[in-house]
């Protein structure tokens, strides 16, 4: 099982962390409308200081990082006790590390730059307008806050906010 955790669980993990994510919009108290990326918990969202920055929370994402490892390792767990016995081809766990570091070594880079704000926890309350499932590569445009149609669909649904 010790081989599984490293060739298999790890890279998963990892790569399922950053691949498929759940964006929120929200309002966050005294603070401009944000899109938040994250799932279960959102972890990273747009900087408030400059529209190229990043505010990344290290709890949520620790939190994040916890879960898909326990999820994943149930996953390959009871497949490998119950189902069948798995034995990974070492072109496999290579490709799947080759992954990992590509993807680590993107999620580090990003997290480098001078820009980018690092806190323990996530500090504001946010009321949260919209959520949804994507993938890395597809492109989730942020909804416009001035559209009736969203604010009106938000008010109906909730009756928090009323904008004049």
């Amino acid at each position: 099982m010790k081989l599984l955790v490293l060739s298999l669980i790890i890279p998963l993990t990892i790569i399922s962390l950053f691949a498929f994510t759940k964006w929120w919009y929200v309002l966050p108290v005294d603070a401009p409308d944000t899109m938040m990326m994250g799932f279960p918990l959102p972890y990273v969202c747009d900087g408030w200081h400059t529209s190229v920055s990043l505010q990344i929370f290290i709890a949520e994402f620790f939190i994040d990082l916890i879960i898909h490892f326990s999820l994943w390792f149930l996953i390959i767990f009871f497949i490998h006790q119950y189902i069948l016995r798995i034995n990974i081809p070492k072109f496999l766990a290579i490709t799947l590390w080759i992954i990992t570091t590509i993807t680590l070594s993107l999620a580090i880079f990003i997290t480098a730059m001078p820009d980018q704000i690092i806190k323990f926890k996530r500090d504001s309350d946010m009321q949260v307008i919209d959520t949804g499932y994507k993938f890395i590569l597809q492109q989730k445009k942020r909804p416009v806050i001035g559209n009736g149609k969203i604010l009106e669909q938000y008010n109906n649904r909730n009756n928090k906010i009323k904008y004049e």
